[in-house]
């Protein structure tokens, strides 16, 4: 008798994935919105239920940066699957970014027609996996490191020992020689005024030490009895042993100007400084039987030395970050010494005399100079602020400070001073004054329209029917309007000087952004805005930003292009560019203006050519389209109109 059928539940379904070990989940939607995970899932996320109906970009916003919500997509579009074994991902698990690896799975589920309708996420945690095959093959790489490394060593002792071998068939034959000469070459390192030690080359024994040597590092004569260099000093080994080595097989002498090192001395490590020889002693077929060692503590000398040479580099580092030349004026002689920098900043390319240089201070501010000296001759400080004309004509202003030095009878007989050239700060002074001169006169002017506005509203806010009041609201608004856009300029500004200017990119239709961008131009129905070129042409930008550009772009040529009523804005796709322009048929620009169209504030410094607003609308757009990796310019003659363009990256 056969079993009747039974289909499983929704619930059921989900109930028997919820029990698999590793995580699965269901996602739908291009944005992989989260139906279904099972409690696996959730854990190796580090999250919990509540992630579930959120998109993934949401529910993990750690996978900001990571590949994984572009495959997803991938998948979603595409129909196809995607898979990868120790994968890294990092993940907010307990509060903490960590890094992860897993073996992971995204499946496209298709209906009937092919068209996929979720995607089956499986994913196993193989990190401990992953960790313990990086250990492995770690330990083995060190293991086979330290393998060659022992071979070599082996080479190397072989190599010595042969050596040494040599060396004592050698000594033997000139035995009888070195013990007649021996006693007179001991009394002589005894009495040598300088640290002295000699040492078996053979196998580096103490042959004889006087006391010099042993007060030059700190040890008792009982240490240095039948025992080898090393043994003696074993804290120089590592850094001297192969120089010693060398010096044996060689022959050639080692000499050592205020080496570093930390010596053990009366059982207390010392930092010292110290001058020695190796000097090889040969026999008379050129063998190297011994060494003798010679030494002298330098330490009190050099660390005297460094703290000056300390001393004058912090000061010469100090000088040259802040830019400053300094000079040595002999008031006797009248001899100058000065800087490269101070040379400079007068506009010299080398030393002159120092009439030469009094000879370009401004005229208007040479009698302040002559004062200033006079008054330092009487307390010592000499203090002024000065402009130079440089060789080129231009003009910079400088500030000189300095002591006087008086002899022996009070008498003014030296300068030292500094000098500053302080252009710049004078240059910022005058852009600030003329900045809130102009924003000051820009908002005076409809603050005061919108005032009288409202005073007149006020007479006849009784009488709402008067064509007056209607006439007067919109007068309030195109009031309210300009003040707006002045504040918005200068928060613009200052979110640009401080990288506050944070873009959010997204992928979109050009053609569209420009339909609905500038519509207070459209409304005013004067002016026609003409849309050109590659409607279909995607960019991936932020979509505000972008239309903030253009806005400033369209504003731009409807101010200085007042008679061109048709305003054309073109697409184009350059490469990996979409490249955008705004065309008048206006004037035209003059060329010597171009060069300075996106500087800040350009107006102030100019009204030559720009005469309303605060001159930012141009360096904001320069600014927004810089951060989005694209390039900003104006191609214009006098009398053919002019056209701004901006290039940013395509859609990915």
């Amino acid at each position: 008798m056969s079993e009747p059928s039974y289909s499983l539940s929704n619930e059921q379904l989900l109930n028997v994935l919820a029990l698999y070990q590793n995580g699965i989940a269901i996602h739908v939607g291009e944005d992989s919105v989260i139906e279904y995970a099972n409690d696996s899932m959730i854990a190796i996320w580090g999250k919990d239920k509540s992630v579930i109906g959120k998109s993934l970009e949401d529910a993990l916003p750690e996978l900001k940066g990571q590949p994984f919500i572009d495959l997803f997509r991938k998948v979603w579009n595409e129909g196809i699957t995607i898979s990868g074994t120790d994968t890294p991902a990092d993940l907010i698990v307990d509060g903490a970014l960590q890094t992860y690896y897993f073996d992971f799975e995204y499946r496209a589920i298709k209906n009937n027609e092919g068209k996929t309708y979720c995607i089956l996420h499986t994913a196993t945690d193989v990190s401990a996996r992953y960790l313990s095959q990086q250990r492995e093959q770690n330990l083995a790489e060190e293991v086979s490191a330290i393998n060659e490394e022992l071979s070599a060593s082996n080479e190397e002792l072989i190599a010595t020992n042969e050596e040494l071998i040599e060396s004592q068939h050698q000594q033997q034959k000139l035995y009888h020689e070195l013990v007649e000469g021996d006693a007179r070459f001991r009394s002589m390192v005894r009495q040598a005024p300088v640290g002295m030690c000699i040492i078996r080359a053979d196998d580096l024994l103490i042959q004889e030490v006087n006391n010099a040597y042993l007060a030059l590092v700190g040890k008792e004569r009982a240490e240095f009895e039948h025992q080898t260099i090393w043994e003696a000093v074993p804290e120089a080994a590592a850094s001297y042993a192969p120089v010693m080595n060398n010096v044996i097989t060689t022959g050639v002498p080692f000499v050592a100007k205020e080496h570093y090192l930390t010596l053990v001395r009366n059982g207390q490590p010392e930092d010292v400084y110290i001058d020695f020889v190796y000097e090889p002693v040969k026999l008379y077929d050129g063998s190297v039987t011994a060494i003798m060692v010679l030494g002298i503590d330098v330490t009190e000398k050099v660390i005297a030395r460094l703290n000056i040479e300390e001393a004058e580099e912090r000061g010469r580092l100090a000088v040259e970050a802040a830019e400053i030349g300094t000079f040595d004026l002999n008031l006797k002689k009248r001899v100058m010494i000065t800087s490269d920098r101070f040379n400079a900043i007068f506009g010299f390319n080398g030393p002159v005399k120092w009439e030469t240089f009094a000879s370009v201070i401004h005229p208007d501010d040479n009698t302040a100079r002559l004062l200033a000296h006079d008054e330092a001759y009487k307390t010592g400080k000499l203090f002024y602020e000065a402009r130079v004309i440089h060789p080129d004509e231009s003009i910079h202003w400088i500030r000189v400070q300095g002591k006087v030095f008086f002899d022996a009878d009070n008498k003014p007989e030296r300068i030292l001073g500094t000098l500053l050239d302080i252009t710049q700060v004078h240059r910022l002074n005058q852009q600030k004054d003329d900045f809130i001169s102009i924003a000051s006169h820009e908002l005076k002017t409809p603050i005061t329209s919108l005032k009288a506005s409202l005073q007149l509203l006020d007479r006849v806010k009784d009488n709402p029917t008067s064509p007056l009041f209607n006439k007067l609201i919109d007068q309030s608004n195109r009031s309210m309007q300009k003040i707006s856009s002045l504040v918005e300029d200068l928060l613009n500004v200052n979110r640009t000087n401080e990288s506050q200017l944070r873009l959010k990119k997204t992928t979109f239709n050009v053609n569209d952004m420009l339909e609905s961008c500038c519509n207070d131009i459209r409304t005013v129905d004067k002016y026609k805005l003409i849309i050109q070129g590659d409607k279909e042409a995607k960019m991936h930008a932020d979509e505000h930003a972008i239309d903030q550009v253009m806005v400033n772009l369209v504003n731009n040529a409807v101010k200085y292009a007042p008679d061109s009523l048709e305003i054309f804005l073109i697409v184009e796709k350059l490469d990996n560019f979409v490249k955008i322009s705004v065309k008048d048929n206006g004037p035209g620009i003059p060329q010597d203006k171009i060069a300075r169209l996106f500087d800040r504030y350009y107006q102030a410094e100019n009204s030559g050519f720009q005469n309303a607003g605060l001159g930012l609308g141009l360096y904001i757009s320069a600014e927004i389209i810089k951060r989005h990796g694209g390039k900003i310019g104006v191609d214009s003659e006098l009398g053919g109109g002019s056209t701004f363009w901006f290039t940013v990256p395509v859609a990915e």
